[in-house]
C-alpha cells in the first residue's frame, strides 16, 4: 500500500513547495494574473497536502506498533485509519476544474415548441434561482428578453458565491419536458424543450478584450411585441469581429450600463471558447466526459403526468418533479458529482 502513495505524496511536496516558492516571487506577485494563479494553485494544493502530512504521521505510528510488542493491540485500528486517510488523500488529488471556485453566467433559451417552450424557459429559470437561494448563493439578473405568453425567449443571469460554478455546471445542456400546454384543448402530452448555457465567470485579468475588435451599435430596447419601450438608444449590440460572438442588451435604461452587462457576458462566453478549445484537446486522449455542458446534448426529460425526471447522463430518475422544480436539485448535482469523481479516479 505505502508504495504506491509515497511518490505520489514526493510529487506532491515538491509541487506545494513550487507553490509556496512562486508565491513569494515578486515578478509573480508584481502581476495581478499571475499572481491570481499562483494563489489559487497554493489553495488547492494546502488540503491534499495536510492530508499528505497527517498519512506519514499514521504511517510512522503503525510502523511504531509493529516493532513494539507493548503497542500490537493498536495495530488493526491504525491499519484502518492509514486505509481511510488513503482514499481521502486519493479523491482530494483528483484534479478539479479550476473553474470551480468561480461566480457563473446563466444563459436560458426557448427550444423547440413556440410558446410552450418560452413558458418552460421561464419555469426552468425559476427551478435555477430557487435552487441558488436555497444554497446561499446570490443572484444578479442581467437581462432577459421576455415572450408575450409570460415565459422567455431568452434569459440571462448570475450567480455568486464560493463555488457556484462547481454546483451549476451540471445544468448546461438541453431541458426536455413533457407536459399538456394550457392551452390544448384535448389534453394531449407536447414535448417543448430550452437550452441552457452555464459559462464560469472570467475576471478581466483573465480575458483581455481588444476594443478594435469589437463592433457596437446602439438602437431603442424593444418589448415582447416589438414595439419601442423607450425614446433613447439605449439597448447595445456588441459584436466580438475575431469570432462572431454577438452580445445584446437592453434591460437597462443607461446605454453604459447595457454596455457593461453586455462586456460581461461577451467575457465569459470567450472564456468558455478557450475552455473548450483545451477541452476538446484533452478528450481526444479522454473520452471519458460525463456532459459536455453544450447546448445541443440532451441531459435531462422532465414528465409532468408521472411526476418524474431523468437524468439521461447517469441514468438516474426521480419522481420528485415538483420538489425539483422548486429548486430541490441536489440529489442530481450530488449524483453527478460522484459519477465525475469516480472517473476521474479511474483515470
Amino acid at each position: 500500500m505505502a508504495g504506491s502513495i509515497e511518490p505520489l505524496l514526493d510529487e506532491l511536496d515538491r509541487s506545494y513547495q513550487e507553490a509556496q516558492e512562486r508565491m513569494s516571487d515578486p515578478a509573480v506577485y508584481n502581476d495581478r494574473r499571475e499572481a491570481a494563479d499562483a494563489g489559487r494553485r497554493l489553495k488547492e494544493l494546502e488540503g491534499p497536502h495536510r492530508l499528505g502530512q497527517r498519512w506519514r504521521e499514521a504511517r510512522a505510528d503503525l510502523d511504531d506498533a509493529r516493532a513494539d510488542g507493548d503497542l500490537r493491540e493498536l495495530i488493526p485500528e491504525l491499519e484502518e485509519r492509514l486505509v481511510s486517510l488513503e482514499e481521502e488523500l486519493k479523491l482530494a488529488l483528483v484534479e478539479t476544474d479550476p473553474a470551480d471556485t468561480k461566480d457563473v453566467i446563466i444563459e436560458i433559451r426557448q427550444g423547440v415548441g413556440g410558446d410552450e417552450a418560452a413558458l418552460w424557459a421561464g419555469d426552468l429559470h425559476r427551478a435555477l434561482t430557487r435552487y441558488a437561494e436555497r444554497r446561499g448563493f446570490k443572484i444578479d439578473p442581467i437581462g432577459s428578453s421576455p415572450n408575450e405568453s409570460g415565459g422567455y425567449k431568452e434569459v440571462t443571469f448570475g450567480i455568486k458565491g464560493e463555488g457556484a460554478y462547481s454546483v451549476f455546471k451540471w445544468e448546461g445542456g438541453t431541458h426536455r419536458v413533457q407536459r399538456v400546454p394550457e392551452t390544448e384543448s384535448q389534453g394531449r402530452v407536447h414535448t417543448s424543450t430550452a437550452t441552457v448555457a452555464v459559462m464560469p465567470e472570467a475576471e478581466e485579468v483573465e480575458v483581455e478584450i481588444d476594443p478594435n475588435d469589437l463592433k457596437i451599435d446602439v438602437y431603442r430596447s424593444t418589448g415582447p411585441g416589438g414595439q419601442s419601450v423607450n425614446t433613447t438608444d439605449s439597448a447595445v449590440r456588441i459584436t466580438h469581429l475575431p469570432t462572431g460572438l454577438v452580445v445584446a442588451m437592453q434591460d437597462e435604461k443607461s446605454q453604459l450600463q447595457n454596455r457593461q452587462k453586455a462586456l460581461r457576458v461577451l467575457r465569459a462566453r470567450l472564456f468558455e471558447l478557450e475552455r473548450e478549445k483545451q477541452r476538446a484537446e484533452l478528450d481526444a486522449t479522454r473520452r471519458s466526459q460525463i456532459g459536455s455542458g453544450e447546448r445541443a446534448e440532451k441531459i435531462r426529460t422532465y414528465n409532468y403526468p408521472e411526476n418524474r425526471i431523468t437524468d439521461h447522463r447517469i441514468k438516474l430518475t426521480v419522481h420528485q418533479l415538483d420538489r425539483v422544480l422548486q429548486g430541490e436539485l441536489d440529489e442530481f448535482t450530488e449524483a453527478l458529482g460522484a459519477e465525475e469523481r469516480k472517473r476521474a479516479l479511474g483515470e
